[in-house]
């Protein structure tokens, strides 16, 4: 209303006998979607109240003629810039002025003064609309559920330390004993006397001359039931000289060795779930702490953006219902917007894109599951900071013969925080079982990626999983490589893996690794390497079936010379190639599961 009933106030300002101010303040007020109907209606009042007759007349139907441009442009490009509004409003006040004088109006104003008024009008619509925009847009929309306070923060740290510790708790509990010590071992012969001697009527005769040879006899009996299962026959003879119950003794230890051995299993058992746990705590404090890194809203620092963003949207036929501009946890930014069409046409989300990247000074890209145009329905949009480097994946693969699945699986996963991440996992044995052994791995590895755990945390989750599944003593290999697609860099984590190869140019890199498949320890290592990439690199990673039958003193560096001498900028051809030459050396026979997984980086132009 406030903005209406300046217009009608416009319409006082006479300069040189024209009114340049109300055909430019009627074209910026209309371009920011003030009400049409309430702004035509006081600008008409006075006209009627301040302007002369034909002065009034000219500029009413000038109006009207630049509602009805703005309109069609709008109709056929969904939205208006601001110059073509400025340009249109200019040439109908000046056609209309000329037109005007060929009727023989009076007072009519000079030409000079037309043209004069129609560069005035052009350069006013543009600055009035910018200045009305700033105006009305002229806030921020803080995400209240977002603004979390620090003390949250300084709490979730506190219940991550708190998880650590008792986790170290949990682990000094699990020390497992794989032999017996002195003392146990006296407990057992103690146990045997107290059993067989007690009721014996000659226990006296046999232990309480000094001189009696029953303990040296007894402890090598036992020495030999702990090592083999039953004592030697040399031992028994011996025994059965001193004792008259020397079978009842031999029987009873080695039931009493199997009771111990039983309960030890058990007991180590308990101690392995006690390490699980102890996992699934260090687990839960990685992610709190990966929690207590909050993103940062930015909406009250770049509220000149987000205007400008506005702005600019506004001029494409897009109305921003909501916006917020956020720095992620790696300093990234993240535009949140929820818009909609003006006339309910098909906006495309590219041009939009292009124009927020334009503003905010970085190329954006969508949400993998966006929509291609913006509609008459609002909906929510994700746009993210685009990525420096680009990857293409190839993969070659075998199985052994005679089986009709292949045990190894992979796996190529885009995460949106801007990294890809490469898996390899290679079941024990082959065919079905080992197959679904490894697919499940690399599944598990891929949920708690998507949830946003990073990758250490996620192997830990699932081994932690393995190792309670614990099936028939089926493990699985693990093989990672995270692209950071911003940086270029290349982290690798290995768990019983083969080795990986880095190619640039002429030259090839190796990385090996000798630590246990995942299932196979509760408390897990993780051998880690970090690489820097450059523009044209490929990451060459395969399953151990592809080294193993090379039938060379050292595989990796045959693998080398393989990897050096195949020229391609194509990861598909490069993986490929590499099994063929493979192939060579085994004669065309696959004895075991074969996978060979390229990546290379490329920098976007």
């Amino acid at each position: 209303m406030i903005l209406c009933m300046a217009g009608g106030a416009m319409c006082s300002l006479n300069i040189m006998g024209c009114y340049p101010l109300v055909p430019a303040y009627f074209a910026a007020l209309y371009l920011e979607q003030v009400s049409t109907p309430m702004l035509l209606g006081m600008m008409y009042i006075g006209i009627f109240l301040f302007m002369p007759l034909t002065a009034g007349v000219k500029y009413a139907v000038v109006l009207l003629v630049i509602w009805g441009a703005l309109r069609l442009i709008e109709w056929a490009n969904e939205g208006c810039p601001a110059f073509m509004a400025a340009f249109l409003s200019a040439a109908a006040t000046v056609i209309i002025s000329f037109a005007g004088g060929l009727l023989e109006w009076k007072n009519q104003p000079a030409a000079a003064a037309v043209i004069l008024e129609g560069v005035f009008i052009c350069g006013a619509v543009v600055l009035l609309g910018r200045a009305m925009h700033m105006v009305l847009n002229w806030k921020f929309e803080p995400r209240v559920q977002e603004l979390k306070e620090r003390g949250n923060e300084e709490r979730l740290r506190g219940y991550a330390e708190s998880f650590q510790g008792l986790s170290q708790v949990f682990y000094t509990m699990s020390s497992k004993k794989e032999s017996f010590d002195s003392g146990e071992l006296g407990q057992i012969q103690n146990e045997l006397t107290g059993k067989i001697c007690a009721n014996c009527d000659s226990c006296a005769l046999c232990w309480e001359r000094d001189s009696t040879p029953l303990y040296g006899i007894l402890s090598r009996m036992i020495t030999n039931i702990l090592n083999g299962g039953t004592p030697e026959e040399d031992t028994t003879e011996q025994l059965g000289q001193y004792c008259v119950k020397s079978r009842d003794m031999v029987e009873e230890a080695v039931r009493v060795f199997e009771r111990v051995n039983l309960n030890r299993a058990w007991y180590n058992r308990l101690l392995e779930n006690r390490q699980v746990i102890a996992e699934q705590l260090d687990a839960m404090a990685y992610i709190m702490q990966d929690c207590a890194k909050e993103e940062r809203v930015l909406d009250a620092q770049e509220k000149y953006a987000l205007a400008e963003i506005r702005y600019r949207a506004k001029e494409q036929g897009i109305v921003v219902e909501k916006m917020h501009l956020i720095e992620t946890v790696n300093g990234r930014k993240k535009l949140e917007v929820t818009v909609r069409s003006r006339r309910g046409g098909c906006v495309s989300v590219k041009a939009f894109l292009s124009a927020c990247g334009h503003v905010l000074g970085c190329r954006l890209r969508a949400a993998s599951d966006a929509k291609t145009f913006i509609s008459r329905e609002a909906a929510d949009f994700i746009f993210y900071e685009d990525t420096h480097f680009r990857s293409v994946q190839g993969i070659a693969r075998q199985k052994k013969d005679g089986a009709q699945i292949s045990g190894d699986n992979f796996s190529f996963l885009e995460l949106e925080s801007g990294a890809t991440v490469l898996g390899l996992s290679d079941g024990m044995g082959s065919g079905s079982t080992a197959c679904k052994e490894s697919e499940m791995v690399l599944d598990l590895v891929e949920r708690f990626l998507e949830a946003g755990f990073s990758v250490e945390t996620a192997i830990r989750m699932m081994n932690s999983a393995m190792v309670m599944k614990g099936e028939n003593d089926l493990y699985s290999t693990v093989d990672l490589c995270r692209l950071d697609l911003y940086g270029g860099t290349a982290d690798f984590y290995k768990i019983g893996a083969a080795a990986t190869f880095l190619k640039r140019g002429d030259s090839v890199e190796c990385m090996t690794s000798a630590n246990l498949p995942v299932g196979a320890k509760t408390q897990i290592e993780i051998e880690t390497g970090s690489r820097k990439l450059e523009n044209g690199d490929f990451v060459v990673m395969m399953t151990d079936g592809v080294l193993e039958y090379l039938h060379v003193p050292k595989p990796e560096e045959t693998m080398q010379e393989i990897i050096e001498s195949i020229q391609t900028n194509n990861p598909g051809i490069l993986a490929k190639k590499i099994m063929e030459r493979v192939m060579l050396f085994t004669g065309g026979k696959v004895r075991d599961d074969m996978t060979v997984l390229a990546a290379c980086i490329w920098e976007k132009a």
